[in-house]
């Protein structure tokens, strides 16, 4: 280089937001099924919605956790290409959000604690989904889930996107790991309506305000769980077996207070969620 060249422009670093987004979005990183596997045991999956099928991308299942009986719920992503599509890179169909009611729906019968884990994008948009109703299934678990009977854990363990997550997340206590992101919509897609131009994804990810700290400061979650190293992908043994003690610690909590204090704790929760000001 002469010393009439200029200096080449410095690349400058991707923002934090950006890079947990991508974090969230790990081909490594321990989807769901793998954090349900590695923290319950006696796992026995329910099948179908009792109106249409059974959706391939949701998992529930009757468990144990420290012996004692609860119900997990969960999306499934799939390990590779064929379980990836047949789950639809993890977006459920209406069938699947109301399998995941029908299970809370034991789960509150038989007085056993909810857990439910959330790693998707978003529900699927499929045409067949919007005719089968897909705005209606997840705007019924809204509500329903804010009546459970019976204390519920949600943990955002990846990407929560949109209702989609919302449909499994309206619980006593919602927990995010540190390096999850939990958003109304994916930094592409807010990207391109806001700019126009979905290559503006990382300062569309700051601009959401979707990371575990800003969340936990607007009061969207309750807890946010550690994970090892640079993310649950470098050892997601560790990373399950501290949210296990995470979710262990909330379920002592819960199970302490009444039916009555449960379900005014979990409404006045959500109505008070990123109120920036009260007159």
């Amino acid at each position: 280089m002469t010393e009439h060249e200029p200096n080449p422009p410095q690349q400058q670093p991707p923002p934090l937001a950006w890079v947990k987004t991508e974090l969230a979005r790990h081909p490594q990183r321990p989807d769901p099924m793998n954090l349900i596997e590695s923290i319950f045991t006696d796992l026995s999956e329910i099948h179908g919605d009792r109106a249409f099928g059974d959706d391939p991308a949701m998992y529930c299942a009757f468990a144990r956790f420290d012996g004692e009986e609860v119900m997990v719920i969960g999306n499934l992503k799939g390990s590779n290409t064929k379980e990836k599509v047949l789950r639809k890179f993890g977006m459920p169909d209406p069938e699947g959000y109301r399998k995941a009611l029908r299970a809370m729906k034991l789960g509150e019968k038989f007085h056993r604690p909810i857990f439910t884990f959330i790693d998707l994008m978003g529900a699927y948009p499929g045409l067949g989904a919007e005719e089968r109703g897909q705005a209606e299934a997840i705007a019924r678990n809204l509500r329903e889930m804010s009546r459970l009977r019976t204390p519920t854990i949600a943990t955002i363990t990846g990407e929560g996107g949109s209702g989609g997550a919302l449909a499994l997340a309206v619980a006593d206590r919602v927990l995010i790991m540190e390096k999850a992101i939990y958003s109304v919509i994916s930094p592409e897609a807010c990207a391109a309506i806001m700019w126009r131009d979905a290559s503006k994804r990382a300062e569309a990810a700051v601009a959401l305000k979707a990371t575990a700290p800003d969340l936990k400061q607007f009061g969207c979650v309750d807890d946010v769980v550690p994970e090892p190293g640079d993310g649950a992908h470098e050892n997601p043994e560790e990373a399950a077996k501290i949210l296990a003690e995470r979710l262990r610690l909330h379920l002592n909590e819960l199970k302490a207070l009444s039916t009555d204090e449960l379900l005014a704790q979990r409404y006045k929760k959500f109505r008070n969620i990123a109120q920036f000001y009260t007159e």
